[in-house]
C-alpha cells in the first residue's frame, strides 16, 4: 500500500502545483473513517482506496480526482456524510464522490442482461463529469486484481461477468485499452479457467522455444535506426482473452492463429510514423487488407495510429502499430490522457477541454464491427440527455433530463400518475415539480380519491405524462362546459311561459341541427347559439323574451385567462382586484364559473373547500387597480398626482376622498392600467413626488376599513 508521502510525491512529480494539503487531508480522513474495516484478503479496507488513487496517478489525473479516489467509499461504507465531504474538501470533490457512490449503489442489479445494459446506460449518463467514470473504472480494476481473495466462487463469477459485460466495454468505449485488456484478462481467468490455463500454457511454450518477440523487436529497432529513425519498439503476445475470442469467432485452433504477436513502434511525430511505415514495408512484405491509417482519419474517440501486418523473416505474421508518443498516451489511456498533455493550468482552458472530452465521449460511433454495435453506440450518445432513477424496489426507470416525480409516476403506470398526491426522493418528501437527478430513488405517494391536476402541465416533460394530462383536461373541460350549459339552459327554461313537453327538447335539437343534449349544452355554454335561438327552438314564438335573460347572464370580459374551459364564465375578484402580470389562481364555484384572485389574496384561505385552478393571463386590454394615496394638504398636490397618472398613460375612473385632517388628505383612486408593471411604475413615481406622503395598492375591504376609521 502506498504511504501518504509516496502518494503525494507521485502526484507532485507530474503536477507541481497540486494541492498537497487536500491530498493529505483526504488520506487521513479516509484512514480514520474506514477504521478497522477489513477486506476479504485480510488487508485493512483503507488499502483499497489508496491503491485506486495510485492507479489514477499513473494516468496523471488532477488532485481533485485523486482525492475523490481516496474518499470514494467513505459515504457508502462509513458514517461519513456528503455534507462532511463538502465542508472539508469542497463542492467539486463532494460532487465527484457522490457520483461514484451512486454508481456503486446499483452494481447489485446487474444479475441479468437487461439490468447490465441499464447500468451501462446509467454509467454513461453519469459521465457529465468523466472523472466519475475514471474513478469507477480504477475502482473496478483494483477489485479485479484482488478478486481471488473472495472465498465465494459464485460471487467471484458474478463480479467477473459484470466486469466483462459492463466495465471492460466502457473502458474500451473511452479508449482506455490498457484498463480494458487487464479487466478482460482477469475476468477471463475467473470465468473460463480451463481455457485461460490452456492459452497461457501455449504462450509460455512459445517463449520457451526462443525469445522470438525480443528477436523481432531488435530487428525492427535496428532497421529503423539504420535509416535514421529513433524509435522505441516493444513486442508482446496478444492477451489471452483476445486470443480466445478470435479462436471462438473463427472456429480455429491456437496453432492456426496467424497474428499472436504484436509490436508497437513509438517515434517522434506523425511524419516519422509514415517514414517508419515505408521502411518496414520495403523490408518485409505487407499482408494485403491488413493496413489501416488512423492518423489521417482518427477514430472518433481520438485514437491515432498506423496498423499493418507483415510477414517476418521466418514466415511469422506480426502486427505492427506505429504512433507518436502523444498518440500512444491517447491509445493507452483514452480520454484520461488529456490530463497528461494539457498545457498550463488555465481554468478556462481546462473547463473548455473537459467539455470537449464529454462531447467526444458521446460521439464514439465508429468503434463498432457491426450495425448492431453501431446502433448501441448511437444510443449511448442519446443517453447523455437522459437520467436514470430507481423505484423503492430497485427497478431502473429512464427519463429525460428535467423529469419530475409526476413524469416518473406516469412512466410506471398511467393509473399511478393519475392518483399521485406526493413524492419522496431519497426518503425526503419533495414538491411534485422537483426535478429528479441521476441515481435518485423515487417513491410515489398516491390516493384513490386523487385526480390529475391541470397545473402539472406547467412542469412535466415526458410525452406520456403530457398526453395523459391533456386527455384528462379535455374531458374535465367538456364536463364543466356541459354543466355550465345545463345551468344556463335551466335559466332559459325557467323563463318560458309554460312547462316543456316530452318532445320539446328532441324537436329543438332538430331545429338547431344538433346531435344530442350534450351538444346543446356545449353550444349554450360557449355562446355559439344565443338565448333567443334556444327559446325559439324549444317553444316557437317565445324568442322575444331572450333580451331579459341575456341581461341576466354573466358579462364577458375584454380579458382572457389561460387555464379555463373556453366559454366558462369568470369574474375578477373585487377583494383583491387582480391585474395582468399578477400571479393568479381561480376558485371554482360549481355552476357559477370561476372567481379570479391574486395568489396572496386572503379570501383563498377562507375558501378551503372550493377547487383551486392554476391560471395565467392571456390577451388583455387593461384592468382596474385601486390605490390608497395620502397627499399633503397643500395647493397643487392633487394636480401633481393627476399629472403623474397622465404622464404614465393611466386613466382615472373614480376619485374618492375618504379621510381628511389638517395636514393630509386620503383618497381612494380607481385607476385603469394595462398591467401590474405599469402600476408599479406609477406607484414609484407617486412615492418620489414631494406632494405625496404615501401610495399603496390596496384591496377594497382595506380601504373601507380605513374610511370607517
Amino acid at each position: 500500500m502506498l504511504r501518504q508521502y509516496e502518494l503525494v510525491e507521485r502526484v507532485r512529480r507530474y503536477d507541481p502545483d497540486a494541492d498537497e494539503a487536500l491530498l493529505n487531508r483526504a488520506y487521513v480522513f479516509s484512514m480514520q473513517a474506514h477504521g478497522n474495516q477489513k477486506r476479504a484478503s485480510g488487508d485493512p479496507y483503507f488499502s483499497h482506496p489508496i491503491e485506486v488513487a495510485g492507479i489514477l496517478t499513473d494516468l496523471r489525473l488532477d488532485d481533485e480526482t485523486i482525492a475523490t479516489a481516496i474518499l470514494h467509499d467513505t459515504i457508502e461504507d462509513t458514517v461519513a456524510t456528503h455534507e462532511q465531504i463538502e465542508k472539508l474538501f469542497g463542492p467539486n470533490v463532494a460532487r465527484l464522490v457522490d457520483g461514484v457512490t451512486k454508481l456503486s449503489k446499483i452494481e447489485a442489479q446487474t444479475e441479468n442482461e437487461r439490468a447490465a445494459e441499464n447500468l451501462r446506460k446509467f454509467l454513461l449518463a453519469m459521465s457529465d463529469d468523466i472523472r466519475v467514470l475514471l474513478v469507477k473504472l480504477a475502482d473496478r480494476l483494483h477489485n479485479m486484481r484482488t478478486l481471488h481473495h473472495i472465498p465465494n466462487p459464485e460471487k467471484r463469477r458474478r463480479i467477473a461477468r459484470e466486469t466483462m459485460d459492463i466495465y471492460a466495454p466502457l473502458a474500451e468505449r473511452i479508449g482506455m485499452y490498457e484498463f480494458m485488456k487487464e479487466m478482460q484478462t482477469l475476468a477471463f481467468r475467473e470465468l473460463e479457467p480451463e481455457a485461460y490455463e490452456s492459452i497461457t500454457r501455449r504462450l509460455e511454450q512459445m517463449k520457451a522455444g526462443g525469445d522470438q518477440i525480443s528477436r523481432i523487436a531488435s530487428h525492427l529497432r535496428l532497421l529503423l535506426g539504420t535509416n535514421g529513425i529513433t524509435a522505441e519498439v516493444a513486442g508482446r503476445e496478444k492477451h489471452p482473452y483476445s486470443i480466445w475470442r478470435k479462436m471462438s469467432e473463427r472456429h480455429i485452433s491456437f496453432e492456426q492463429l496467424s497474428d499472436v504477436m504484436a509490436f508497437r513502434v513509438i517515434v517522434e511525430d506523425a511524419a516519422a510514423c509514415y517514414r517508419a511505415l515505408g521502411i518496414i514495408h520495403q523490408r518485409w512484405p505487407m499482408v494485403p487488407g491488413r493496413f489501416k491509417d488512423y492518423i489521417s482519419t482518427p477514430k472518433r474517440n481520438g485514437y491515432q495510429s498506423l496498423h499493418t501486418t507483415v510477414i517476418h523473416n521466418d514466415n511469422a505474421r506480426v502486427e505492427v502499430q506505429i504512433r507518436s508518443e502523444e498518440m500512444h498516451a491517447q491509445a493507452e489511456y483514452g480520454f484520461a490522457s488529456h490530463w497528461a498533455y494539457k498545457q498550463g493550468r488555465d481554468p478556462d482552458a481546462e473547463s473548455s477541454g473537459q467539455a470537449r472530452w464529454i462531447r467526444d465521449l458521446v460521439e464514439i460511433l465508429d468503434h463498432a464491427d457491426s450495425p448492431e454495435e453501431l446502433l448501441e453506440h448511437t444510443r449511448m450518445a442519446m443517453y447523455q440527455d437522459k437520467i436514470f432513477a430507481f423505484t423503492p424496489k430497485g427497478e431502473l426507470i429512464q427519463l429525460p433530463k428535467g423529469a419530475t416525480p409526476v413524469d416518473f409516476a406516469y412512466a410506471l403506470h398511467s393509473r399511478l400518475g393519475d392518483q399521485t398526491v406526493g413524492a419522496k426522493i431519497n426518503g425526503r418528501v419533495v414538491p411534485l415539480r422537483t426535478q429528479i437527478q441521476n441515481g435518485d430513488q423515487v417513491q410515489i405517494l398516491k390516493s384513490a380519491a386523487q385526480q390529475p391536476q391541470p397545473g402539472w402541465l406547467n412542469f412535466v416533460v415526458t410525452g406520456k405524462a403530457r398526453a395523459a394530462l391533456r386527455r384528462f383536461v379535455r374531458q374535465k373541460e367538456r364536463d364543466e362546459t356541459v354543466a355550465l350549459g345545463r345551468k344556463f339552459f335551466d335559466e332559459i327554461v325557467a323563463r318560458l311561459p309554460a312547462p316543456l313537453g316530452a318532445e320539446a327538447i328532441p324537436q329543438a335539437l332538430k331545429r338547431l341541427s344538433l346531435a344530442d343534449e350534450t351538444a346543446l349544452m356545449i353550444a349554450i355554454a360557449r355562446q355559439t347559439i344565443v338565448d333567443a335561438e334556444v327559446m325559439e327552438a324549444l317553444m316557437p314564438g317565445t324568442g322575444e323574451r331572450a333580451d331579459a335573460l341575456t341581461r341576466a347572464r354573466p358579462a364577458r370580459h375584454a380579458i382572457s385567462i389561460r387555464g379555463l374551459t373556453p366559454g366558462v364564465a369568470f369574474h375578477l375578484a373585487t377583494c383583491c382586484h387582480p391585474l395582468p402580470g399578477d400571479r393568479i389562481v381561480g376558485l371554482r364555484r360549481p355552476g357559477e364559473g370561476v372567481d379570479v384572485h391574486t395568489i396572496d389574496c386572503p379570501t383563498l384561505a377562507r375558501a378551503p373547500d372550493l377547487d383551486w385552478v392554476d391560471l395565467s393571463w392571456g390577451k388583455t386590454d387593461g384592468a382596474t387597480a385601486q390605490l390608497h394615496v395620502i397627499v399633503k394638504n397643500e395647493p397643487g398636490s392633487l394636480g401633481a398626482v393627476a399629472g403623474i397618472f397622465g404622464t404614465h398613460g393611466a386613466n382615472i375612473l373614480n376619485l374618492l376622498l375618504i379621510h381628511r385632517d389638517t395636514a393630509f388628505h386620503t383618497f381612494r383612486v380607481d385607476l385603469e392600467v394595462r398591467d401590474v408593471q405599469q402600476l408599479e411604475r406609477i406607484l414609484a413615481a407617486l412615492r418620489a413626488a414631494d406632494a405625496v406622503a404615501s401610495a399603496e395598492r390596496v384591496r377594497i375591504d382595506e380601504v373601507e376599513e380605513a374610511a370607517a376609521a
